[in-house]
């Protein structure tokens, strides 16, 4: 006889959690893990039943034991009373925003966004008549002073995309909600293992799985989860798109969330160590990262946080843009390349000044994106000593 899931999981560790959320061997035959279910076409036995539409499924698009089996182990996770899940973190983000606002509203985005969400609230949502207002990502509950009668959501992101800037969630979700209005977070950089968003006020939250629940740099995967109140719209939001994930990608999503939990905390561990390393080197002028003591966000980060993961920023002392290049071009470990989370270090130059609009973007010198893997941190530092060298021999 097959073994069946554990009674009230959410009585466990977080680990334990983990590795059976989601998970019932009992429905098919024994085996670990839920299959692979391919399909559009779903067979109803009866005219009274597909009439009726009864049965737990009904088109491919809705629902799939895979997918819920995801969006069940995600949902608990996070904290949610539900979860959907999209084929990348913009298309999540997007079916939490859609979900939000309507044509006449008003819409608050911390300045330090992510940018291909600037894009769609600038492209897309103040196309079909929503007003979009940036703000300064360390107002806190100053927010409210921003807030209009029109104003139906709050969109944060902590620490911000490739700036870093920590925000006071829980103060920005109690100024919001005494407004009436919603509170939606991109919570990619912490998952809900680092920072629980719905227990922190966000009423939406947003998670890039591409990065973290990932961890292998092969798939494109977003979840979307969200409170009693909330989730309902954004199930709606969800169905009218038909915006559902790959069967393959979704399998994928499931098998590392099973090793989430160990891989995230070894990024944290030797990002904070990588972060600490390069804050003593000559040539870095300082780094971005709130689980540093020195960094400004870091009060709000303990508080708050229960970890870091491996991303974070630094900003060189001035030299010229040549030094920089030939820091990056000879590197043997770290990869130039977009997204994050997977077991590879990455490394990419940034500027946010071209797109910030409410705060000003000043950083004193070069500025660069580094995630840390999981290889060993000794190689790691030998790379970027290296890699300073070069840049040395170039600044002249």
């Amino acid at each position: 006889m097959s073994k069946s899931p554990p009674r009230d999981p959410g009585r466990f560790g977080e680990a334990t959690r983990l590795v059976h959320a989601g998970r019932d061997p009992s429905a098919q035959h024994g085996f670990v893990n839920t299959p692979i279910y391919r399909g559009s076409t779903v067979l109803y036995p009866t005219y009274d039943d597909i009439q009726h539409r009864r049965g737990r499924y009904n088109y491919g698009t809705s629902a799939t034991p895979t997918m819920d089996a995801l969006t069940e182990a995600w949902t608990q996770v996070a904290g949610a009373a539900g979860t959907v899940v999209t084929p990348s973190g913009l298309s999540a983000l997007t079916v939490a925003l859609m979900a939000s606002v309507s044509a006449g509203d008003h819409l608050l985005v911390t300045d330090s966004a992510y940018r291909p969400t600037r894009q769609f609230c600038d492209g897309v949502l103040s196309r079909f008549g929503v007003a979009v207002t940036y703000y300064d990502p360390t107002i806190g509950a100053g927010i409210q002073a921003l807030m209009r009668d029109d104003t139906k959501a709050v969109l944060v992101e902590a620490p911000g995309s490739q700036s870093f800037e920590m925000q006071d969630v829980p103060a920005i979700a109690a100024a919001v909600h005494a407004r009436g209005g919603t509170v939606i977070m991109d919570n990619t950089w912490a998952t809900p293992l680092l920072f629980p968003p719905h227990a922190r006020g966000v009423d939406i939250a947003v998670e890039a799985g591409t990065k973290y629940l990932s961890g292998g740099s092969d798939l494109l995967i977003g979840l979307t989860s969200a409170t009693a109140q909330h989730f309902p719209a954004v199930r709606r939001t969800f169905d009218h798109f038909a915006m559902c994930a790959g069967p393959e990608d979704i399998f994928l999503a499931l098998r590392g969330l099973r090793t989430m939990s160990l891989r995230l905390r070894e990024h944290g561990r030797q990002g904070l160590e990588m972060a600490r390393w390069l804050q003593a080197r000559p040539e870095v002028l300082r780094v971005l990262h709130p689980g540093l003591p020195e960094d400004p966000g870091h009060a709000i980060w303990r508080r708050d946080f229960s970890g870091a993961s491996g991303l974070f920023g630094v900003i060189l002392k001035p030299v010229p843009e040549a030094a920089v290049a030939a820091l990056l071009d000879g590197l043997e470990l770290f990869g130039m390349g977009f997204s994050w989370g997977g077991f590879e270090s990455l490394v990419i130059p940034f500027d946010c000044k071209p797109y910030r609009t409410a705060t000003r973007w000043a950083p004193g010198g070069p500025a660069l994106r580094f995630h840390i893997g999981l290889e060993d941190v000794a190689d790691l530092k030998a790379d970027l000593e290296a890699g300073f060298a070069r840049l040395r021999a170039a600044a002249g």
